[in-house]
């Protein structure tokens, strides 16, 4: 038994310990974007079915000692393809092209395909050849302690390895464990194999494959009873990725907001599989009368104290209702593999529909209210077979969660002039006519500028952007120092283009922008490109790997404008993103840093990369409130923006020096670089 548990424990660690390992490390390479988060859970979940799949036919088809031999085989193999550092040819270039869905996966193949392959069977073949050689019930003990392992690696990543590892040191440090995970499963594959050949014959010896294992032996599962489990595992997974989606769209991409659902996810299923006592249904179904409304209700909240409790909690609810479910309906042990193949089966499912179909389905992000409702549908399925006041309350549920989501869909969708969407997120533009006619671009659910619609006000500066903003003033700035001579400014982000009002003939703007839909939607929706009296280029790729393999750009102003919702790509406030910044800046240039966020604080990041590269940082804060002088002043919208600059002519010149404020350099606060990020520093309380 300490083998079996030994050696499960160790598969189990690893196969959750590479997936933050792994995601962090080819984050970067495709714009921070959420998106990419859910893409790698399709392969995590992909590759499990394909090890549970082994796991089965090799169980039910090969004999125990050739089934050996070729676990032993793959397991050598696996080793030689070891450590485990992405490729840097599969660093996508600069240029925008199709969706990288299928780089990330093949990527992802490569890299790790083959050992997180033999991992996500080694579950289900050690309890299936514990089973066969001794006949005991404890194999569906041994999947709750997988559970624990896999839990105890994803708490462990942000708290004990990420802060303190480099990424290379996190990969060589993974792949030496796992060499000896592949010494520990090779010997139990062998003791098992021939533990079972020996036993053959003897009283409650295991079946060699393709026998019967006697008088006692229990029917195949049918589909009727197979159905069930793949609809409450697809429903868990569907769960996890759709509430996991909607924190990281608006918080930030990154292994902390990725790891709390899936270690909720795991809990439950340690939970549910350690012991009945732990789901009792009655309790749990009162439980989901009250999360699944309340969820569907604040779909369209954001805010983070409300939002991240809410759904983290909800999510335990849910899945424990689906995990406890799927014990209930758990078969014999014979058929443990199987059983184990059927939820696979769902989780791939669940996150197939989720990160890739509903892209491409859906014009909105409307997955979350949908799988709500969905939940609750299955909620009501589940009660028909249990007392009235169990399938009444059930009823109400579904019919609220529903209702509240078909009202949230609306309101999402009403008055939309243009709505798209593609891996990086939805684009929608709105006309509001009070109290003067106004044009927003959201993405996801944030304004990322808009235009007043009237001919003799759409070039006069809104949102974000207004004079007295950060970018109002450092134009401003700019121009008292330089009078008329032409400037050229970098933007990173394109948004609707907003920015391009302060541009005058001579200038030259040159804007980057990953998502092609974007640049189509600022084209179509608004005139700030069209208009614009400048010399306008707009490149299609991450602006970070764009600006690394240009030539330097002599930008007199570098605006760093690229989030997406309210998310924060990391990997354009690390030293390494910094040093391409000074790279492209003008002697006396200035970089601006749009500051505004309800949830993270990145003002002592960039004080401290602007330290770090001998430059000063201002915060310069906007609250246009109260302030209007017209009604075109409404659009104006509060800022903040941090200007980080080598020159203290542009710091001492009016427009800035009477509203910017220092930020101190705190000498404790650790530099961030693509290697390290702590984004518990930085959350807003």
């Amino acid at each position: 038994m300490p083998l079996y548990a030994a050696t499960i424990f160790i598969s189990a660690f690893l196969l959750f310990l590479v997936q933050p390992v792994i995601a962090r490390q080819i984050l970067p390479w495709f714009g921070g974007a959420a998106s990419v988060w859910a893409v790698c859970l399709v392969f995590f979940q992909s590759m499990l079915l394909a090890g549970y799949a082994y796991a089965d036919w090799t169980s039910r088809r090969v004999a125990p000692r050739t089934q050996a031999k070729i676990h032993i085989a793959l397991l050598a193999v696996s080793l030689l393809l070891l450590p485990i550092i992405p490729d840097v040819r599969w660093k996508p270039g600069a240029e925008a092209g199709a969706s990288p869905i299928v780089a990330i996966l093949g990527l992802l193949g490569v890299t790790i395909g083959l050992q997180y392959f033999l991992l996500s069977a080694t579950s289900p073949l050690l309890q299936s050849w514990y089973w066969r050689r001794y006949r005991h019930a404890v194999p569906y003990r041994l999947f709750a302690l997988s559970n624990f392992a896999s839990l105890l690696a994803l708490l462990s990543y942000p708290v004990a390895i990420e802060p303190w590892l480099r990424s290379t040191v996190q990969s060589y440090g993974w792949s030496a464990l796992y060499a000896v995970f592949a010494v520990l499963c090779a010997a139990t594959a062998w003791v098992s194999a021939q533990g079972a050949e020996g036993t053959q014959g003897t009283e409650g010896a295991g079946p060699a494959a393709g026998e019967t294992a006697g008088k006692d032996a229990t029917p195949a599962p049918s589909w009727s009873e197979r159905l069930p489990w793949i609809v409450y595992a697809a429903m868990g997974s569907c769960l996890l990725l759709t509430i996991t989606n909607h924190l990281t769209q608006n918080i930030a991409s990154i292994p902390f907001l990725w790891l709390v659902p899936l270690a909720l996810y795991l809990i439950t299923f340690i939970l549910c599989f350690d012991h009945p006592r732990w789901y009792v249904r009655p309790v749990f179904l009162v439980l989901m009368a009250v999360a699944l409304p309340a969820m569907a209700w604040f779909t369209e909240s954001l805010e983070l104290h409300v939002a991240a409790p809410l759904y983290a909690v909800g999510l335990f609810i849910c899945c424990m209702f689906c995990h406890g479910e799927l014990y209930r309906a758990r078969p014999a042990p014979a058929h443990l593999t199987t059983f184990y193949l059927m939820i696979s089966i769902g989780g791939a499912l669940g996150a197939l529909l989720v990160a890739i179909g509903a892209p491409l389905l859906l014009k909105g992000y409307f997955e979350l209210g949908i799988v709500l409702a969905a939940c609750a549908m299955l909620l009501f399925w589940n009660a028909l077979a249990q007392p009235r006041w169990a399938a009444a309350l059930a009823f109400v549920v579904a019919t609220v969660t529903a209702g509240f989501v078909i009202k949230n869909v609306t309101e999402y969708a009403a008055g939309v002039r243009v709505m798209v969407r593609n891996f990086y997120g939805v684009v929608r533009t709105k006309d509001f006519p009070d109290p003067v006619p106004f044009r927003v671009m959201y993405h996801g659910h944030i304004n990322h500028g808009g235009q007043l619609l009237g001919e003799a006000v759409r070039r006069r500066p809104s949102t974000y952007f207004g004079e007295s903003s950060g970018y109002g003033r450092a134009f401003a700035s700019l121009r008292g120092l330089n009078n008329e001579a032409p400037r050229r400014v970098g933007v990173i982000g394109l948004g609707a283009g907003a920015i391009a009002v302060y541009a005058r003939k001579g200038d030259q703007f040159r804007f980057y922008e990953i998502d092609p839909q974007v640049a189509a939607v600022a084209m179509m929706e608004f005139s700030f490109l069209k208009d614009s009296p400048a010399q306008i280029d707009v490149v299609l790729g991450d602006g970070r790997l764009s600006l690394e393999r240009e030539a330097p750009q002599n930008f007199d102003l570098l605006a760093i404008d690229a989030f997406a919702g309210d998310s924060i790509p990391m990997h354009l406030v690390t030293r390494e993103a910094m040093q391409a910044y000074v790279k492209h800046l003008a002697p006396g240039g200035v970089i601006v840093f749009q500051a505004t966020n309800r949830f993270v604080d990145i003002a002592p990041v960039v004080a401290r990369l602007a330290n770090e590269f001998g430059m000063q940082a201002v915060m310069v804060t906007d609250e246009p409130e109260g302030t209007y002088t017209s009604n075109v002043d409404y659009w104006l919208s509060s800022t903040d923006q941090i200007i980080v600059t080598r020159n203290p002519s542009i710091l001492n010149a009016a427009p800035l020096a009477k509203v910017a404020k220092s930020l101190p350099h705190d000498p404790n606060f650790r530099l961030w670089t693509d290697d390290f990020y702590n984004l518990f520093s930085v959350l807003k309380r």
